[in-house]
């Protein structure tokens, strides 16, 4: 029997043609492995869309190897589901084929990491773990650039990034002479609704391997939240070069202005959809900031909007994955407000009388999808108002969402959402009252609670918990220079007032 010389290891979100793991591939000596293991999907209680992405991306991937004659070992989830975990599935593996060592490229999870690391000493075989060239930002220069700071900071890290990439500038400063157009990027639609303008991003109808992947997750998750009624994304680099064109040509001229707005029944607005793709490596982020550029060269989107998108992805994608692999594994322990509540049932199945959350929670179930805004201001709000368990609320958004890895995933939630990182993500936690939701919505509109009533029967439940996380954290609030107006607003309660807002809390975390 052959015995081969670098046993390829390709996991699902590493699906790039030209990763570092190919550098100098032999067809004949070498064999690249992949498999589909189910206790992977249920890691946490994955989305029936995001088991169906991973594996008919993985699948395609697969398929366009062996086109290019590569010799590929696909362990496929039988009907059965005989599979055993990774670690096992992988020794498996290389005792049927000695490979001389392990190649891979950096994993998106520091358990998977961990994973191939005491494999290998186990199987006392060579593991090379090779840099992920998918990034603008290597993990070492994250780190080297983070060492002497007291404070990490977004803003600048993406403007040394633009500077060294050579992104939207002019001579030596950026174009149209600031860094940042946010405050151009917070438009709402108003009581008028969206534009008529706005494109439905491209669908991909599912080919014979994706209908396949379909049924297989339909009998083997049946049990696994979510529908499947709705998948039409692109599994291949093919396609998601065809969805970022779309997203391109159709709606990123209006994205900047209402990249924050939502709206019911309208789940896409102008945003991209192709996050999953880009996570998932079949579209490297660079075509992505060169594709939004040239539309701005070309005068077919504004600056605010080309910039706002390109910050998304050269500045806030590379600067989370360096603050997650500079602070693994300690950072899933982070709890700086020390949050415990559980995560309330109705996340898992939107039955709430709160019409924000149900429209939110009711359209993730849905498609699997919801837009940042919907993430950070409606359902991960309410969960940092609330006092969730912050671990409890990352495995909700990386179970239900089809987008979502670790890398990216964790510190967007833990520290960006539920501020559980005590600042090093975000200089303030994201709190506000249920008006928030009505000035960038319609969803209150529909709803029977009043974002303006804290206390009351009709009290909008995100301004009870509002006052009550104010009230509940107030001293380690005020030292923290943004929130010390919000702080001093406690002042104009009455003793009488806060007894009320207390009491309010205290039933809606009972009836979770």
């Amino acid at each position: 029997m052959l015995r081969f010389r670098n046993l390829i290891a390709v996991f699902g979100d590493q699906l790039d043609h030209q990763s570092a793991a190919f550098d100098g591939f032999d067809p004949a000596r070498d064999l690249v492995w992949m498999a589909e293991v189910p206790a992977e999907a249920k890691q946490v209680p994955s989305h029936k869309m995001r088991i169906a992405l991973f594996l008919s991306a993985m699948r395609h991937f697969a398929a366009e190897l062996r086109a290019k004659s590569y010799n590929v070992e696909y362990r496929k989830l039988d009907a059965k589901d005989n599979c055993g975990d990774l670690a096992a599935e992988l020794a498996a593996a290389v005792k049927k084929f000695l490979p001389e060592r392990i190649v891979t490229v950096e994993p998106g999870e520091f358990r998977i990491e961990e994973m191939l690391k005491k494999a290998a000493v186990e199987m006392r075989i060579m593991l090379e773990i090779r840099p992920d060239r998918h990034f603008f930002c290597k993990r070492d220069e994250f780190a080297a650039w983070a060492k002497d700071r007291t404070q990490l900071r977004l803003e600048y890290f993406y403007r040394e990034m633009r500077q060294r990439h050579n992104v939207l500038m002019a001579h030596s400063g950026p174009v149209g002479g600031q860094w940042n157009f946010d405050a151009e990027n917070r438009g709402s639609f108003g009581k008028i609704g969206p534009p008529s303008t706005v494109a439905s991003p491209r669908p991909f109808a599912p080919d014979q391997i994706t209908q396949g992947v379909l049924q297989l997750v339909e009998t083997h998750f049946a049990g696994h939240p979510g529908s499947l009624r709705h998948f039409d994304l692109p599994v291949t680099a093919a396609e998601a070069e065809l969805a970022l064109h779309d997203f391109i040509d159709h709606r990123l001229a209006q994205f900047g202005a209402f990249q924050d707005a939502m709206w019911t029944e309208q789940p896409f607005l102008f945003h991209s959809r192709i996050s999953s793709a880009l996570n998932l490596k079949l579209l490297h982020p660079r075509k992505m900031v060169l594709a939004a550029e040239k539309a701005y060269q070309a005068g077919k989107a504004p600056l605010a909007a080309v910039e706002g998108f390109i910050r998304q992805v050269l500045g806030w994608r590379e600067y989370v994955r360096g603050v997650y692999w500079m602070n693994m594994p300690q950072y899933l322990e982070m709890n700086a407000l020390q949050a415990n509540e559980p995560l309330p049932d109705f996340y898992w199945n939107g039955q709430t009388e709160m019409n924000c959350m149900r429209e939110t929670i009711s359209q993730t179930l849905e498609y699997g999808y919801a837009h940042h805004i919907q993430r950070l201001m409606v359902t991960g709000l309410f969960a940092l108002l609330f006092g969730v368990d912050p671990v409890a609320v990352h495995k909700w958004y990386l179970a239900m969402y089809y987008d979502a890895v670790e890398w990216v995933e964790l510190p967007n939630t833990l520290g960006m959402s539920q501020f559980a990182d005590g600042g090093m993500m975000a200089s303030k936690p994201y709190a506000a009252t249920g008006k928030y939701v009505a000035r960038m919505s319609n969803y209150c509109a529909g709803c029977r609670y009043k974002p303006e009533e804290a206390t009351g029967a009709a009290a909008c439940p995100f301004t009870t918990l509002y006052w009550d996380f104010l009230l509940r954290h107030e001293k380690l609030l005020a030292k923290n220079q943004r929130m010390s107006l919000q702080v001093k607003n406690l002042a104009r309660l009455s003793a009488e007032k806060r007894k009320e807002i207390r009491e309010g809390a205290r039933k809606i975390r009972e009836a979770g």
